[in-house]
């Protein structure tokens, strides 16, 4: 069985591995778990993502797991400058493997998801239905037409007012929906084979997170 740390900048991205990323490496020998991204005193927990603070946790993190990647947002790097997300990766990368004596490249994988988790939501506007108190066809409406404008979840665009998070906040009127407590109950319901058909970006890092892995061997039938 393979360890995975999942560094995630949040709460939200820790319970979305745990319902719905964990399970399904568990198919392929995999044991994946998530690390919330903080300081070495154990302070400032999730947040404020930087480079730097990545490649300082992810190399603290290096030697605890078989392998280390990661779950954060383009949306909240707060040193993203004109950077790509490609190119923000590569920077995580270059750090964690040059900072780390007998890092191994194979075994580090940064990933920064486009533009923010609340994106991958937008592959099933429906099961926003478990935000019991603001549910509505006004609501349902205002997402259908979101996702219509868009040709992936992940094309949703990052402007502080427009981000995926800031338009969900918008159309719930910023009263019922809380990222915490729905944005994992929405992913888990929406389901993850949903969630990889509608965005690419996610897919790949997944089935890069497979590869790493090895498919559990089906009984042979009599």
């Amino acid at each position: 069985m393979i360890r995975i740390c999942i560094v995630c900048e949040g709460q939200t991205e820790v319970e979305f591995i745990l319902r719905c990323v964990t399970p399904h490496l568990m198919d392929y020998q995999i044991s994946a778990y998530p690390s919330l991204l903080r300081a070495p005193s154990g302070q400032h927990r999730g947040g404020r993502v930087t480079v730097e603070r990545l490649v300082n946790f992810m190399t603290h993190e290096y030697h605890h797991a078989d392998r280390i990647t990661s779950l954060v947002d383009f949306y909240g790097f707060q040193d993203a400058a004109d950077r790509t997300r490609q190119q923000l990766e590569q920077a995580i990368f270059d750090g964690v493997v040059g900072g780390k004596p007998n890092a191994d490249p194979r075994y580090v994988m940064p990933y920064v998801q486009m533009h923010e988790f609340e994106a991958l939501l937008f592959s099933d506007i429906e099961q926003f239905q478990f935000v019991l108190d603001g549910w509505n066809e006004k609501v349902r409406a205002s997402l259908a037409a979101v996702k219509r404008n868009f040709e992936t979840p992940e094309h949703i665009n990052n402007s502080r007012e427009t981000a995926p998070s800031k338009r969900i906040l918008e159309i719930f009127e910023r009263r019922s929906y809380n990222k915490t407590e729905h944005g994992p109950i929405i992913a888990q319901e929406i389901g993850l084979p949903t969630i990889r058909a509608h965005c690419r970006q996610f897919d790949a890092w997944v089935a890069a997170l497979e590869a790493w892995g090895q498919p559990k061997k089906l009984p042979r039938e009599p």
